[in-house]
């Protein structure tokens, strides 16, 4: 599939501001259609920590008109599947089914989304259903070090909050919390409506016009500002392997370097001929899982390092971790550059050929920057990406004397300390 032969996607605004976005995909059988909400963990109040979330949870449990048993089987009669995801900044609904269940799928997720009733026994199980969610990632040490390295970068602020909450407050959650968070959230200014793959454009504007005109405008405060701060969480416990991860204060979306710290990130650790992945698994077998990660928000974002290694060989990890970070900004080269750049294109393209990628990509650009992004234009930026932006990015995330965050679980005596990490770093 040549990406200039993709379509962009098209985009519409009813009269009450919802914005939808449509992008046909000639040759596919399936549809993906969803709903994207600019609201997330961030956006909680500090004692609403989990709502968000919560929220997502119990849109699918029971509505004016079905409930939460008849939606599952309504999806799945015609061999569809229906599902949603809460982040730090947005939360989205979303379904896959064949071209001819379409209306079904829209339907569905426009009742779940305006027509939930929140029934109170429903809500008394799914308490319990989101704590065991959150005792699950407390036994999963590769999932808790992210949310471990997230509160160390932004100790107590919304964006360094668990999306999951702590089990003792989403305990207490009522339905009237659900019912005020929905209604000072969920406006139509901050939803985004789409779909992809075997779509009539037309038909599905229609059809959403008529699901959604009802739905209002909301006055949402603006989320607390994110503010790196740094520090480290060390979580000791009797486990097999030391999993840690590194992060430093990263780049915005819509700063003009977001694109070339992906690429430095890329180069990094982002595939198996990697720096990281070559000198700390390939040369020195200190570790069989590690990888580079970039993540960026409206307003920060986070670059970091992940790996998970024998007790025995963290002493000799950490400094070789920390090597590779600040070599990246000294030597890195044009043949590496320009693979982690195709690596990059590539996965993009091949995105594209997925309808439930393409809907998600179509719906967060739309969030995001306002109108979906022309493919050939976010190919152009990455080909501008030269071995001097690598290097000067690598520079001002990994050299920029902020204090790096350090999160770290399992066997850490041989860890050595923070301070004596950020050493590597100074």
């Amino acid at each position: 599939m040549r990406a200039d032969a993709v379509a962009t996607g098209m985009l519409h605004t009813l009269s009450n501001g919802l914005r939808v976005a449509v992008a046909p995909m000639p040759g596919v059988e399936t549809v993906s259609v969803g709903v994207w909400v600019d609201v997330g963990g961030r956006h909680e109040r500090p004692e609403e920590n989990g709502l968000a979330h919560m929220l997502e949870h119990m849109a699918f449990k029971g509505t004016t008109r079905r409930s939460a048993l008849r939606i599952a089987e309504e999806i799945e009669d015609v061999g569809g599947y229906l599902n949603a995801y809460t982040s730090r900044e947005q939360t989205a609904y979303y379904a896959r089914v064949m071209r001819d269940d379409t209306d079904l799928a829209i339907e569905l997720i426009a009742d779940i989304l305006l027509q939930s009733t929140f029934p109170e026994d429903e809500l008394a199980r799914e308490r319990e259903v989101v704590r065991q969610e959150i005792a699950q990632v407390n036994d999963t040490p590769d999932d808790l070090i992210f949310d471990h390295l997230q509160a160390a970068a932004y100790p107590d602020q919304a964006v360094g909050r668990s999306i999951l909450g702590l089990p003792e407050r989403v305990a207490t959650f009522a339905r009237s919390d659900l019912q005020g968070f929905l209604g000072r959230g969920y406006g139509a200014q901050r939803m985004v409506v789409a779909a992809a793959g075997a779509v009539d454009p037309d038909a599905f504007v229609k059809a959403i016009e008529k699901l959604f005109a009802d739905v209002g405008a909301v006055d949402t405060d603006a989320p607390e500002a994110a503010v790196w701060r740094g520090g480290s969480i060390i979580d000791p416990r009797s486990l097999e392997q030391t999993h840690l991860a590194l992060g430093f204060d990263g780049i915005a979306i819509h700063d003009p370097d977001f694109i070339t710290a992906q690429v430095v990130s890329n180069l990094l650790g982002g595939g198996m001929s990697s720096r990281l992945f070559q000198e700390v698994r390939e040369k020195r077998g200190l570790a069989y899982s590690v990888f580079s990660f970039a993540g960026a928000m409206a307003d920060g974002g986070m670059v970091g390092v992940y790996a998970a290694s024998a007790p025995e060989s963290v002493a000799e990890l950490g400094p070789v971790l920390a090597e590779e970070i600040r070599r990246v900004a000294r030597d890195a080269n044009e043949v590496e550059t320009a693979r982690a750049r195709a690596q990059m294109k590539a996965g993009l393209v091949m995105s594209l050929e997925s309808s439930s990628a393409r809907l998600e990509q179509i719906a967060r650009q739309v969030l995001v920057h306002g109108q979906p992004l022309q493919t050939s234009d976010l190919l152009a930026r990455v080909d501008e990406v030269d071995v001097d932006a690598t290097r000067r990015v690598a520079a001002r995330l990994f050299e920029s004397g902020k204090p790096l965050a350090l999160a770290a679980v399992g066997d850490t005596e041989q860890l050595a300390t923070p301070e004596v990490f950020a050493a590597h770093f100074a």
